[in-house]
């Protein structure tokens, strides 16, 4: 799995969009302590470092060292490559021990995991009572009524390239397996609706679309979904190469505490 995104981690560092402080201040005010923050599936810490303005440590790690390799510098903030091959026990020690964490975040990557596996460690970390999870991804870009639909059949294009659990972005993380009591953001089946916004140029979009691991996917099976045609398509209804717009993420999220 971490080949999957070694590839395009410079790409992905430079295209993500970067998540409001005001959601990192509302997880925040759902722990009583914070000490220690896990930040599970990092990439190169853009969740991580946001966190890292609330928690006196945040430990971010990834099974891809490449993506490392981008990880944004921070004070608090303590990179970490967590292979498959390591063990629950071994990543358990490494992050700080049972009944340690305040906070656990993964940023549009949980659907990735080994749920059963992640969900597991996370209930031996974290803080009891206290300690919270939280994850969350966006998966429907707005532009504009000419723009969206293009974009929705691009997704659907995607999709024989995806990997099966990826079906729970796609579905907005409401079939997402989420065994934990609600704190009141989201919960199983339900999760909880927020709006990200980002200026993007035309190029910005692309670099961003380029980033997704199903289109990179396709172009090592010898399918490029952005060619020439449908990249000429978005530009139109983008409105112009040299346009700058402002560009809506549906952010689905779930946050929740260990079920006692």
């Amino acid at each position: 799995m971490a080949g999957l995104f070694d590839k395009q981690a410079a790409v992905y560092a430079h295209a993500r969009p970067t998540f409001p402080s005001q959601w990192f201040s509302m997880l925040a005010a759902l722990t009583p302590h914070h000490s220690l923050a896990w930040d599970a599936g990092t990439g190169n810490g853009q969740a991580a470092i946001s966190v890292a303005e609330h928690y006196d440590q945040v430990i971010a790690t990834d099974i891809s060292e490449e993506q490392l390799k981008h990880g944004i510098n921070h004070p608090r903030v303590r990179y970490l490559h967590t292979p498959s091959s390591m063990s629950d026990d071994e990543l358990v020690s490494l992050i700080g021990g049972e009944n340690s964490v305040d906070l656990v975040t993964v940023s549009v990557a949980v659907h990735w995991f080994d749920l059963e596996r992640f969900y597991s460690q996370v209930k031996r970390l974290l803080r009891k009572p206290g300690g919270v999870i939280a994850v969350w991804t966006y998966n429907i870009i707005q532009v504009n009524s000419e723009f969206d639909p293009l974009m929705w059949g691009f997704y659907e294009k995607t999709l024989a390239f995806q990997k099966p659990n990826v079906k729970y972005a796609f579905d907005c993380y409401r079939t997402l397996p989420f065994p934990f009591e609600s704190v009141g953001v989201g919960c199983e089946g339900q999760p909880e609706t927020l709006e990200m916004t980002k200026e993007m140029s035309f190029q910005g979009l692309l670099g961003l679309m380029r980033s997704w691991s199903a289109v990179n996917t396709a172009k090592e099976q010898g399918m490029d979904l952005l060619c020439e045609n449908v990249t000429r398509e978005f530009e139109k209804a983008w409105g112009g190469r040299e346009l700058v717009r402002t560009v809506i993420f549906k952010t689905y999220m779930l946050a929740g505490k260990v079920k006692v």
